[in-house]
C-alpha cells in the first residue's frame, strides 16, 4: 500500500524538521501543507519533505488537509495518515496505525491520548472528554479522543465525502461523514507529548464553529 503522512502547518519552524525526519526514517512520504507561515516553517520542508504545498495566506487546518488528501488523492496514495506538525505526536507509532488498520479491515484508525493522558493539561482532557461523547453520539459509535488528529484514511474513505469545513471542526466533520458512510473508527491508544507548545486552537471562536457545525449536522440528519 503506498502510503503518505500529511502534515498540515502553520509557524512549526521549530519542530517540523524533526517531525518529518522522524517519518522519513520509516521510509514513508510526507507532504507539508505550509498554512500561510509567518516563519521559516516553508523553507525548512522545502529541504526535508518528500512535497510541499504552499497557502500565501492561512486558511485553516480543514483547508490545508482537504489540499493534502487531495494531493494524495491525485497522486495515488493507498493510505493517508494526518499528523500534527507540532511535535505532539510520535511518528514512531505510524506502524501501530497501519497494523490495526490491517488486523481490522476497512476502517478508519484514530490515536486514542485519553487513555494515557500524561503532561495532557487537566482543561484539555475535560474538553476532550465532553465533546467526545457528543461526537460520538453523532457517530452512533464509540470514540474516545475525537480531537485527536493523529489518524489514518484508506483512499476511499477520503473519497466518499464532501470536505466542507476550513479550520478545526474538520476533525469532526470527517468523523460523523466517515460514520454516517458506513466506516468503522477504530481507537489506538497513543502517547501524549505535551511540552510548552502554544495551541492554535482559539478557545472562543472554535467553539462556536463546533456549535454551529454541530447544529448543521443535526439540521441535516435530525
Amino acid at each position: 500500500m503506498k502510503t503518505c503522512v500529511i502534515l498540515p502547518a502553520y509557524n512549526e519552524a521549530e519542530n517540523i524538521s524533526k517531525v518529518i525526519k522522524d517519518i522519513k526514517a520509516l521510509g514513508i512520504d510526507t507532504i507539508v501543507v505550509d498554512d500561510g507561515s509567518g516563519d521559516s516553517t516553508r523553507s525548512i520542508a522545502e529541504k526535508e519533505a518528500t512535497y510541499i504545498l504552499s497557502n500565501p495566506k492561512r486558511r485553516g487546518k480543514g483547508a490545508a488537509l482537504k489540499d493534502g488528501f487531495d494531493y494524495a488523492k491525485a497522486n495515488g496514495y493507498d493510505i493517508m495518515i494526518t499528523i500534527d506538525a507540532d511535535g505532539q505526536h510520535d511518528p514512531s507509532e505510524i506502524p501501530l496505525f497501519l497494523k490495526k488498520f490491517q488486523e481490522a479491515g476497512p476502517c478508519v484508525v484514530i490515536g486514542n491520548r485519553l487513555s494515557r493522558p500524561s503532561g495532557m493539561p487537566p482543561v484539555r482532557i475535560y474538553t476532550n472528554r465532553f465533546m467526545s461523547r457528543i461526537i460520538s453520539a453523532l457517530c452512533r459509535q464509540p470514540i474516545p479522543d475525537t480531537q485527536c488528529g493523529y489518524r489514518l484514511f484508506p483512499k476511499e474513505a477520503i473519497a466518499s465525502i464532501d470536505i466542507e469545513a476550513r479550520k478545526f471542526e474538520i476533525d469532526s466533520e470527517l468523523l460523523v461523514k466517515l460514520s454516517r458512510k458506513g466506516y468503522r473508527i477504530e481507537s489506538l491508544p497513543i502517547r501524549s507529548i505535551y511540552g510548552g507548545e502554544t495551541s492554535q486552537i482559539n478557545p472562543i471562536t472554535d467553539a462556536i464553529r463546533f456549535i454551529r457545525f454541530l447544529l448543521r449536522v443535526l439540521a441535516k440528519h435530525p
